[in-house]
């Protein structure tokens, strides 16, 4: 008996699709390099076609996504020198966001500046994604971003739902420590990845990962619907992250947090009751002394 050809398409339609719904992310790549003289633009646009398809065609975890909950994030690679051949020194803007239900907005929950990403490439290559070993300083800077971008992503929508994420991005770490390459190391400064990957899995931060949910779950997702019940959502979690030890306020997490939502926190409450407004207002003082000065039309009748 000849096969069903209806049947055998179906099949092939389905195994077609499935690399398609297994992605988590859906990135937007922009390689510049507006000092270096005499660089090659299309050496540009095959890197800039390499790091998205690294980004958008690698599976990073277990879970299936469909294609309209892949997470939104945008990677501006700026190339400050270059060698002549294959080594590259950068900075990248790591940006990423997720969709407020029943809204078109989308809130920012990552905005980093990496000012040591730099790396090897040659044209036409194919950067490679591996768990378990260290291929290249790309493959590691792009896959460290990974699996932050996801977990803040799961954090903001189940409390401290991104743990697994940042303990895949520690061990990439590790195993790009012994590379030589800036920002791995705790002695590379305060402001880098090993820092960033040590607030995201310290219990000492765990009151700001939980505040992520509550703000975006809790709060920004029931705004549409009940916009009172929002705001007291987002009031809870500011009193509950007021416990936090002030003398880590100003570790590169809370920093980078806040640094990316200060302005989008101040909008939300200031159509509130004044009332609720001054209250706000000398919590966020009080957890984010950085950007007062945002915070300030908190206070106006």
């Amino acid at each position: 008996m000849k096969p069903n050809i209806f049947i055998l398409l179906s099949l092939l339609l389905l195994c077609l699709m499935q690399p398609l719904r297994a992605q988590e992310l859906l990135s937007r790549v922009q390689v510049l390099a507006p000092t270096v003289p005499n660089i090659n633009k299309n050496s540009m646009d095959q890197l800039q076609k390499a790091v998205r398809d690294f980004l958008n065609n690698n599976k990073f975890g277990s879970e299936v996504y469909q294609p309209q909950e892949r997470i939104d994030c945008i990677v501006v690679l700026t190339i400050n020198a270059w060698d002549g051949g294959s080594s590259y020194k950068a900075q990248a803007q790591i940006q990423s966001s997720r969709p407020v239900y029943g809204t078109s907005y989308y809130a920012t929950l990552l905005n980093m500046s990496d000012p040591n990403f730099d790396f090897n490439y040659s044209d036409g290559q194919t950067i490679d994604f591996s768990e378990s070993t260290f291929i290249s300083n790309l493959s590691s800077l792009l896959s460290f971003y990974a699996y932050t971008i996801i977990g803040l992503d799961k954090d903001s929508f189940s409390s401290l739902g991104g743990s697994s994420y940042y303990l895949k991005a520690r061990n990439v770490i590790n195993l790009a420590q012994t590379s030589g390459g800036a920002g791995w190391r705790a002695s590379d400064g305060l402001r880098n990845r090993f820092w960033l990957n040590e607030n995201l899995t310290s219990k000492n931060f765990e009151l700001l990962r939980s505040f992520i949910y509550t703000y975006h779950f809790r709060g920004l997702d029931q705004m549409a619907s009940n916009r009172s019940k929002g705001v007291t959502s987002l009031l809870e979690g500011l009193l509950e992250l007021g416990t936090l030890d002030k003398q880590k306020l100003g570790s590169i997490f809370p920093n980078v947090y806040f640094a990316s939502k200060a302005d989008e926190i101040a909008s939300i409450l200031s159509t509130a009751e004044q009332p609720i407004r001054m209250r706000a207002f000398n919590l966020l003082s009080e957890i984010d002394p950085a950007n007062t000065g945002k915070y300030e039309k908190l206070k106006m009748p």
